[in-house]
């Protein structure tokens, strides 16, 4: 008994240098000559130090004693286990035709309204009297050529005609008034923020096995309130201001908050400005439909003793606003994985947002309560001294002070 268990033993140790070495063949040929050498109970002793069978070590020893197969092969011809298509013909072209029509989108398709995931497919197929394996369905899926994959957004509706010549237009408008010392400023409202212990997306570096809790569920009524927060991003300077509004995203908060802009710094850095270019979204509170954006533009033109130029980006273009890529994803950035439990803490991280090419960020709270609703009648907008351009006069115009 001592015997086995120490032959046993060498055994696997052969086996373990050997096997990695050794093609199937190979180790099927040296397990059947260690199994000679043995003699009697040497099948069984190398099966159980291996891990092959019996068989497979009874067809080696038949294969050292006839010659064994051809230098080339593995098996022989017809050996192991048949594919699923000789056992089965016509499969594939079962689950082909299953899926297919999902691809197409075919609203006829039993499947078409269920979550086609591998075992509903194996599931549909054994109803058609098929017998296969989830797996299996996976296999084939591959070997058909399909791949699990997202949504990609790629898709961006039907373009305006104009617009490529709007966004050369804004370009040139931008280059003529930056080397005139004219400020040219980027506005848009960011996405809205939830204040209190709520997660926020992004991971921050915290002791191991610490992380801050927050609530389980993003529920709007047991937040603090919600951030708005509005940026005005200066191109010349690359430098921003960003008020951040507790009560609603108004055209009224928006054009306060260019006030604050220019109150701020928008007069010191530029003291001999007599025009304010402006470049914003075509919806939002800053829509180029908005009666109220205008006519607060307009009390803002009157004030300022300032002629304010507007070009909006066509819709559906919002990403090349300069102030989504030049402050907001930086912003976004530096309030990753943080709990905003006070307003005042969104504010330090905005105001303390910086990047290598210079960025200085300037933040403040508004507490004003902002009217919803609010409606200009035609003679109000009548009186407004808006000038439209010749190009896209809905896109593009200038509102002039009106005399004092």
């Amino acid at each position: 008994m001592r015997r086995d268990t120490d032959l046993e033993a060498t055994i696997v140790a052969k086996y373990a240098a050997l096997s990695p070495l050794l093609n199937e063949r190979a180790r099927r040929l040296w397990a059947a000559a260690e199994s000679v050498v043995i003699g009697y109970g040497g099948d069984a002793l190398v099966s159980s130090a291996t891990g092959w069978t019996p068989t497979t070590i009874r067809r080696g020893r038949c294969e050292l004693a006839d010659g064994g197969l051809p230098p080339d092969r593995q098996r022989r011809a017809g050996a192991g286990r048949p594919g699923i298509e000789t056992a089965q013909p016509g499969l594939t072209a079962a689950l082909e035709a299953l899926v297919d029509p999902l691809t197409r989108g075919d609203p006829t398709s039993p499947l078409r309204w269920t979550g086609t995931s591998t075992a509903k497919l194996a599931v549909a197929l054994t109803r058609q009297g098929w017998h296969v394996s989830a797996t299996t369905v996976g296999r084939l899926l591959h070997d058909l050529g399909y791949r699990l994959q997202a949504l990609q957004k790629t898709l961006e509706g039907t373009a305006h005609p104009d617009r490529n010549a709007q966004f050369e237009h804004i370009n040139g408008r931008a280059t003529a008034f930056l080397p005139r010392q004219q400020p040219v400023i980027s506005v848009d409202t960011t996405k809205k923020a939830l204040i209190g212990a709520v997660k926020i997306g992004g991971r921050e570096w915290q002791p191991t096995g610490q992380p801050e809790p927050v609530r389980v569920h993003d529920v709007p009524g047991d937040a603090a309130g919600t951030a708005i927060p509005y940026g005005i991003y200066d191109m010349a300077r690359n430098e921003a201001w960003v008020s951040v509004g507790r009560d609603h995203d108004t055209p009224a908060f928006a054009v306060a908050a260019i006030r604050q802009w220019w109150t701020m710094m928008g007069r010191s850095a530029y003291p001999a400005a007599t025009d304010l270019y402006i470049t914003a979204d075509a919806g939002g509170s800053n829509g180029s439909r908005s009666r109220a954006w205008k006519a607060g533009l307009q009390r803002l033109a009157d004030a300022l003793r300032l002629t304010i130029h507007v070009s909006h980006f066509p819709p559906g273009t919002s990403k090349w606003n300069k102030i989504e890529h030049r402050l907001f994803c930086h912003v976004t950035a530096n309030c990753r994985g943080r709990a905003l439990h006070t307003f005042e803490t969104l504010v330090e991280l905005i105001g303390h947002t910086t990047t290598a090419t210079g960025l200085r960020v300037t933040a403040k709270l508004d507490t004003r309560r902002y009217k919803t609703g609010v409606m200009i009648p035609p003679a109000d907008m009548h009186a407004l001294a808006i000038e439209p351009h010749t190009f896209h006069g809905d896109w593009n115009y200038a509102i002039r002070p009106r005399p004092t």
